[in-house]
Order: structure tokens, then C-alpha cells, then sequence
């Protein structure tokens, strides 16, 4: 297929979640997480959308958080199918209109015309949103022209509430999403967005590769997306046989009620000193490592041909921060969270996580991390006997 023309993405802007209790959610990101809250919704707003809305930054990361407010507004409509979870991606885009024609010429399903605000300084926004094959997460696309009102009906706050983002937090690296079968979703994303292939990956988890007799796995395959122009990108997975419906793929499916974002990677500067104060600080909790995983690390090294890390790995080992790459002094350090459900002890706040990434010179999405990943979520759900 020949290359398409550029959307025009300058930047993942937000992610919008929608929520059962946004005040659990603001205790997390004020809290837990050290976000500043920048604004919320207004009175207008939250009675012509039926929910009350947040939103929430640090760094370049911003997070609108909305609840619903009575029945049949967007957030009320998701979460009768799901648990809390991503249900916009904000895009900002060069030129709305140019935008809109392309993905018109290319098919895609739109769920608006463009709309189009002005504040009261004369800035100008303009955004559509489109269907997608994300299960019921939507794409918005969005032009800003010295804009300064965040978003329409939103109040800024006088002075940011809550954290200063003391853990160093930076920007959106990628999204990661959960398939039942995945391949529909990597066409719409070449041929109605424009997107790339990027790097692939597929493999059983230790316990099914290894042959040993087993009733269940996490086999994977898994595909990115990006986009060149922007640098926004997405790892898509689904699940491999055997053991189809035992995979943990399939079990965040099931979890989530559909297939949806699974993740979001932010990146840090300095993700061990970020790690052990969320740790010590904020009781946040990650995804366990075995200690065989840091016993194997320094053949690894060599053998994944970085030679050498600055980290001490017994520092790796009591954070259990993981590490890949696979050039010369250059790689990536990455740490997992617990889904939200375990960190909230409720069950509506879904199967969802945060990755926090530090790159040091590596762009790519850790092949051997990946399995470990997987291995790592698979343990906590045969602890928790969901396997």
C-alpha cells in the first residue's frame, strides 16, 4: 500500500477517562501520583453533559477524569458496559479541516461536525470526534489557535490544587490496548489514520514455552503503531494460542467487558528515585519480579549487547525496575503498576495500569520486558485464582 498523507498529529493533547467515583480518582492523582488539578467543569457543563469533569497534569501529561452526573450523558453510557476506563484520545492536529477531509476520503465513521469555540481573549478551538476500533474509545482531533481556556466549560483554577509533581513525571510515551483479534484494528489504523508499522512481537509466557504440562498461558502476539510525523504510538496485543481463553489478554477482556486501552507508559526522568519515593511516600504498588529474573541480568546485558548500565542491580532488584535494549549503552528502565482494581480494592475501578519508563537512549518496547510483563500479570492473577 502506498504511504498515506500525514493527519497532521502534532500530539497525544489528553486522555479522557470516565469513572465511577471521581473524587477516588482525584485522591490518586493528587495524591498517589503528585498530578497538580488545573481545572474543572463548570455548572454549564456538567448539566448539558451529564458529568462532572477534572482535569489533571503534570508535565505534558494531561488526564480529564469525568463521572456521571444522573443518567445519559457520555460517562454514564460507557460505564454501564464497562469499569472505569479510557474512553477519549485527544488529539491535536495541525489543521482540524484537513483532518476531517482525509479521514472522510478514507472512511472513517464520524460521530461529530467540527465544532468550533472561541474564548474570551479570541482564541480560537475547533474538534471532531470519530468511532474506532478501540471498542467504545473514541478519537478526537483538535486545532488550537492561542486557545487559552483548556477546554469549553471548563474553570481554571486560580492557583493549581494538590501535587507538584515531585516524581518527575515527563509525557505520554504510548498507548497499549487489549484485542480479542487485532488485525481489523491494525488496518483501520494504517488505512484511516495513516499510521506505521513499528515493531512486532510474539511469544507464549515461560510456563507454556517451556513445554512443561500445562491448562493455561499468556500467549501474546503483539503489533505497534505509529505515526512518523508525531511520534504517537500504540501496541495493540491479543491473544495467542493455545490457551486462548486462559490467556491474560483475554482476561483483561473479560475483566474490562470489551476490548480497550490496557495501559499508558509515562515517562519519568530518573525512574529510580521515582519508583522507591512512590513506593515509600505514596504506597503505590507495582507488579512483582522474581529475583531469578535479576540473578539472569548481567548475562543479559551482555547478551542483548548494551555491555554496560549505570544502575547498581541490586538497586534494580529491591525496586524490581526492569531493564531491555539492545545497542550499546543503550536501553530502557521500566516498572509496571498494579491494575487499579488491586490498588483501589474495587472491583468497578477496572483492570487498567500505569508502565513508568525511563529511556536512556532506547526507543523501542523491550522484547524481553514484554514477556516478563506478561509473566509478572500472570502470577498476580494465579495469586488472586483468576487462572
Amino acid at each position: 500500500m502506498a504511504k498515506q498523507e500525514s493527519l497532521g498529529i502534532k500530539a497525544l493533547e489528553s486522555i479522557h477517562w470516565y469513572v465511577h467515583d471521581l473524587e477516588r480518582s482525584r485522591q490518586f492523582y493528587t495524591k498517589g501520583l503528585d498530578f497538580a488539578e488545573v481545572a474543572v467543569s463548570g455548572p454549564e457543563l456538567d448539566a448539558h453533559g451529564k458529568q462532572k469533569s477534572a482535569l489533571f497534569q503534570a508535565g505534558e501529561i494531561a488526564l480529564v477524569v469525568s463521572q456521571p452526573v444522573g443518567e445519559g450523558g457520555r460517562a454514564w453510557r460507557y460505564l454501564r458496559k464497562h469499569p472505569d476506563g479510557v474512553g477519549t484520545l485527544n488529539f491535536e492536529v495541525e489543521d482540524v479541516e484537513k483532518a476531517f477531509k482525509l479521514l472522510e476520503q478514507r472512511g472513517a465513521t464520524f460521530i461529530t461536525e467540527i465544532q468550533r469555540f472561541t474564548d474570551d481573549a479570541g482564541g480560537k478551538l475547533s474538534f471532531f470526534s470519530i468511532t474506532t476500533p478501540f471498542g467504545d474509545t473514541t478519537f478526537r482531533f483538535l486545532q488550537r489557535d492561542n486557545y487559552k481556556s483548556i477546554y469549553p466549560g471548563f474553570k481554571v483554577h486560580a492557583k493549581p490544587l494538590g501535587g507538584q509533581n515531585k516524581y518527575g513525571f515527563d509525557k505520554l510515551d504510548h498507548v497499549t490496548s487489549n484485542f480479542q483479534t487485532m488485525k481489523p484494528m491494525l488496518l483501520w489504523m494504517e488505512h484511516v489514520m495513516g499510521f506505521e508499522k513499528f515493531w512486532h512481537i510474539e511469544f507464549h509466557t515461560e510456563d507454556v514455552a517451556s513445554q512443561q504440562k500445562r491448562d493455561h498461558g499468556s500467549g501474546l502476539k503483539s503489533e505497534v503503531m505509529w505515526d512518523p510525523k508525531s511520534g504517537v504510538k500504540f501496541a495493540n496485543n491479543e491473544p495467542k494460542f493455545p490457551f486462548f481463553k486462559a490467556s491474560q489478554i483475554n482476561i483483561f477482556n473479560e475483566d474490562h467487558r470489551g476490548d480497550g486501552v490496557q495501559h499508558l507508559a509515562i515517562t519519568v526522568k530518573d525512574i529510580l528515585s521515582s519508583v522507591k519515593d512512590m513506593r515509600q511516600n505514596a504506597g503505590i504498588q507495582f507488579m512483582p519480579t522474581p529475583g531469578s529474573y535479576y540473578d539472569a541480568l548481567p548475562e543479559r546485558i551482555q547478551n542483548m549487547g548494551i555491555k554496560k548500565i549505570d544502575e547498581d542491580i541490586n538497586v534494580l532488584r529491591d525496586l524490581e525496575v526492569l531493564i531491555d535494549g539492545d545497542k550499546e549503552r543503550s536501553y530502557m528502565l521500566q516498572i509496571f503498576m498494579k491494575d487499579a482494581a488491586s490498588l483501589y480494592k474495587q472491583a468497578d475501578a477496572g483492570p487498567f495500569f500505569y508502565e513508568i519508563i525511563q529511556r536512556k537512549g532506547d526507543q523501542g518496547f523491550g522484547g524481553g520486558n514484554f514477556r516478563a510483563l506478561f509473566e509478572s500479570i500472570e502470577r498476580a492473577q494465579k495469586a488472586e485464582g483468576r487462572v
